[in-house]
């Protein structure tokens, strides 16, 4: 046997019962409901917006600024924040979300002024996502470019 894999075998046991127990379902049940939510107002963000004229298509554009706006608002106003433990991964992963990781970290330096500190600490978590995420959409397109060529 291998060395150390009885005091592994300690350890996980000793960790198991002092590790607290993960409530899935209402975690689960949480989330479902948050997004939800998120989503039932970005759809009344979209037929306010259709209802003024414009089409589904035009309307895309519009309802996301308008969603990012919402999220960087409930951020500031410290909403959000509760709405993210409340509900996890519900409230994280609409773009509100995305919006919410822009503004936090900026919030934490607001003291420090809007340029040395909200400005320099804006993209400091959605930065690398929005670089690689650029990059690996310019590469994407580039390949799906050369595909169609041939």
């Amino acid at each position: 046997m291998r060395a150390g894999w009885k005091e592994s075998q300690a350890y996980m046991k000793l960790r198991r019962g002092r590790t607290p127990r993960v409530p899935l379902l209402r975690n689960l049940i949480a989330a479902f409901l948050v997004g939800g939510a998120i989503c039932a107002v970005g759809q009344t963000v979209t037929n306010v917006f259709q209802w003024l004229g414009f089409s589904p298509t035009d309307a895309a554009g519009p309802v996301a600024g308008t969603m990012i706006f919402i999220g960087a608002l409930l951020t500031g106003l410290g909403v959000y924040d509760r709405l993210g433990i409340l509900g996890g991964m519900g409230a994280a992963l609409p773009i509100t979300g995305f919006a919410n990781a822009i503004v936090s970290p900026a919030m934490e330096f607001k003291r420090e002024g809007l340029v040395q500190g909200v400005g320099a600490r804006m993209f400091e978590v959605a930065g690398p996502v929005l670089v690689y995420g650029l990059t690996v959409s310019f590469v994407i397109g580039a390949v799906r470019y050369f595909l169609r060529a041939y």
